[in-house]
């Protein structure tokens, strides 16, 4: 359950030394997952900030997560790139993004971002696959805005990855005429992998890729007001569907082998975003 007395005054420091530090926030943030730090070799101009200066943030400690931001520009789109996000099975908790998502959105950020590396539960979508989250499934049915008051706090996930932001990456991987999935994300909590029964309860649920990340931080971000893309590559098939054994190295492996590819569409998904003029507002 988030502690809003306590969170609200890092909130307010966060949003303040932002400022301080960048003056006017970036329309776009990522949360950057494995696979694809790589997009901010492509930031222009890069600022970094550690999360251990922005009190709001967490202090994740997964392997490949740096756990800074970095503001600058890719194109003509301004950037905030989060390298690190905390994850449920850290400690129990899936509220560790609620003050960084909350001072974006109170800095003025637009749309989120999300990407992650999952496993695939379709041979459609092998290892090195990209992925367009269109919606996603709550497996544990756990929610980070349990304890919140007002009517906020009701929602609508219906178009919980935004129309319009899928059809322009969509456009932007038939330019560049690069296979793009699109599918429906099942978040499990972790940390151990998924066991072949629930791979198979998952598909027939009609998930396309599990991954242990993402859906906490969607509601968090809907119900903070922003716009939410979700991007996932495919690392690994998902148990029971090959016969290699899951690790976490394997899919940190998986994700620096196919990490240009994902970060390159990343970075050009981004630059064209200064042409929405949805986001100009």
């Amino acid at each position: 359950m988030i502690d809003n007395k306590t969170l609200e005054p890092k909130i307010a420091e966060t949003v303040a030394k932002l400022n301080s530090l960048f003056g006017a926030a970036p329309a776009v943030a990522v949360v950057l997952g494995s696979g694809w730090a790589g997009a901010v070799s492509h930031v222009q101009e890069a600022k970094h900030l550690a999360y251990t200066e922005l009190s709001a943030f967490p202090q994740p400690k997964v392997e490949g997560h740096v756990n800074e931001i970095v503001v600058g520009k890719i194109g003509e789109q301004a950037v905030v790139m989060l390298r690190g996000r905390a994850h449920t099975y850290e400690s129990g908790d899936c509220t560790g993004m609620a003050g960084a998502l909350r001072s974006l959105k109170r800095w003025g950020v637009q749309v989120v971002i999300q990407t992650n590396a999952s496993g695939s539960l379709r041979a459609h979508t092998p290892p090195g696959s990209l992925m367009l989250i269109a919606d996603h499934i709550n497996a544990p049915q756990r929610s980070p805005l349990i304890g919140e008051a007002g009517s906020e706090r009701f929602v609508d996930m219906s178009t919980a990855y935004d129309l319009e932001l899928r059809q322009h990456a969509k456009k932007i991987a038939q330019a560049q005429n690069l296979m793009l999935g699109e599918g429906t994300y099942c978040w499990a909590v972790g940390p151990q992998f998924e066991t072949p029964a629930e791979i198979r309860m998952f598909a027939a649920w009609g998930a396309d890729a599990v991954g242990m990340s993402t859906v906490p931080e969607t509601i968090l971000a809907r119900h903070a007001g922003l716009r939410v893309m979700g991007l996932a590559l495919m690392t690994n098939m998902a148990a029971g569907l090959s016969a290699e054994a899951l690790t976490h190295a394997l899919t940190l492996q998986q994700a620096q082998a196919s990490g240009e590819r994902a970060s390159s569409f990343l970075a050009a998904v981004i630059s064209s975003l200064a042409k929405l003029e949805s986001l100009k507002a």
